[in-house]
């Protein structure tokens, strides 16, 4: 092994750029090494996500040569499941980020040792909601009029075009970081703070600028009353406190389930402190919103009535709302509980639940009635079609499998297996 540098001593740059550059194939075939080999049961994992894959792929080809009449979406209600998954997955994105405050800014050690889990998970999370984006182009050929300096970007005037910049740099960024800590351990060398630590603090300022810029591309349209709400951003950023460490928490019961890599108990207790708070933020913000629409009353309270008791004989959308609310206050309640970090089994349901809750609630629930009834006050329900469903699992496989590559290849480094099978080879 070469010996450990630190950014501020040891031998001269050239040399170290030298043995760097030396280590970049040796990283990279353990990286391919590790994506690729493991347990059956990774492999039949790994082929049920392809196969599924597949399967969307299939529908989103199918939707391409056939046009947008394949979907349930309509002239009445543009927007439908894929941007319903656009907005949960920048959530759990952003969600990431309840991980990299507490290793960075409060020197939590238990949780900087599985923070990179964290930034892998939003690094799958962007492009999921990048894919779920292009699959929702009825011309996905016109998407490089979203890339900037070569299209009609509209920037800095369209939200959208500020949303495409946000989720590129915060992705970048994730990349980056990841990247370089994954290296410098590979190595078994101390990380240099300046190339990491300023990158770690733009990350967290900007982990938060992705779902309010996401927010203000909702609550900027006029037109929609549903979404005109200074509490949007707000709420956007609660419940993306909520779904990211939900999911988290699970990832890394699944991680000390079925790998050799066991982290700490203390990441699990400050996430479950963070969810005591967050979900029942999200449960206040809803019911401030409900309650401004309901007591002031008016025409523009027909989308919330809608949504959650049905307007003129048309209520779709009223189980999944009710299902959402539900979900989420049992998940608070176990929550509370004190000995829920104990008690495996029920830790995982109430963050499975708030998971699957908060989907439903600022997605299915947040972006279908913004648009019933419509500008004309016409009621034109929506409903998913076959096509979007494929399509939409598709891309959650996808996030899957870019996930588990990546902690097949983050896990043996973070524990130190990597290094001693490099060791092992004379290394």
């Amino acid at each position: 092994m070469d010996a450990p540098i630190s950014g501020t001593g040891g031998p001269t740059a050239k040399a170290a750029r030298e043995r760097h550059w030396v280590s970049y194939p040796r990283f990279l075939l353990h990286a391919l090494a590790a994506a690729t080999d493991g347990p059956p049961l990774f492999y039949v994992w790994m082929i049920l996500l392809t196969g599924v894959a597949l399967v969307g792929a299939n529908a989103w080809a199918q939707q391409v040569a056939s046009g947008m009449a394949l979907t349930g979406m309509s002239d009445h209600v543009s927007w439908g499941l894929y941007i319903a998954n656009f907005t949960f997955a920048v959530g759990v994105a952003a969600g990431g980020v309840m991980m990299v405050i507490p290793a960075y800014l409060y020197k939590d050690h238990d949780m900087h040792e599985v923070v990179i889990l964290g930034e892998l998970l939003a690094i799958a999370a962007i492009l999921m909601a990048m894919l779920s984006v292009m699959v929702d182009l009825g011309r996905p050929e016109r998407f490089w009029h979203l890339v900037p300096g070569l299209g009609q970007f509209n920037w800095p005037i369209s939200m959208l075009s500020w949303d495409v910049l946000v989720l590129n740099g915060y992705l970048l960024l994730n990349l980056h970081i990841c990247g370089y800590m994954l290296y410098m351990r590979f190595l078994g060398r101390t990380p240099d703070p300046r190339w990491y630590v300023p990158f770690v603090l733009v990350s967290i300022v900007w982990a938060v600028s992705i779902h309010t810029v996401t927010a203000f591309l909702y609550s900027g349209l006029g037109g929609r009353p549903l979404w005109n709400s200074a509490l949007l951003a707000p709420r956007f950023l609660v419940s993306a406190f909520v779904s990211g460490p939900a999911l988290i928490i699970a990832v890394l019961a699944v991680v000390e389930r079925f790998t050799p890599f066991r982290p700490a108990d203390g990441p699990v207790r400050t996430l479950v402190r963070i969810l005591r708070v967050t979900v029942l933020a999200n449960l206040f913000m809803l019911a401030s919103e409900v309650f401004t629409e309901f007591y002031a009353g008016g025409a523009h309270t027909d989308s919330a009535r809608y949504l959650f008791l049905g307007l003129h004989g048309h209520a779709r959308l009223v189980p999944w709302i009710w299902t959402a609310i539900t979900l989420n206050a049992v998940a608070a309640a176990l929550f509370l509980l004190p000995s829920v970090t104990r008690r495996r089994g029920v830790l995982l349901a109430a963050c499975a639940m708030t998971f699957v809750g908060v989907w439903i609630e600022k997605g299915m629930g947040l972006v279908v009635p913004g648009f019933i009834p419509g500008q004309l006050h016409e009621v034109v329900e929506y409903t998913p079609s076959v096509t979007e469903w494929r399509v939409t699992a598709g891309i959650w496989a996808f996030g899957a499998m870019v996930y588990t590559v990546a902690l097949k290849v983050a896990l043996p480094i973070l524990d130190g297996r990597a290094a001693r099978r490099a060791s092992a080879a004379g290394d």
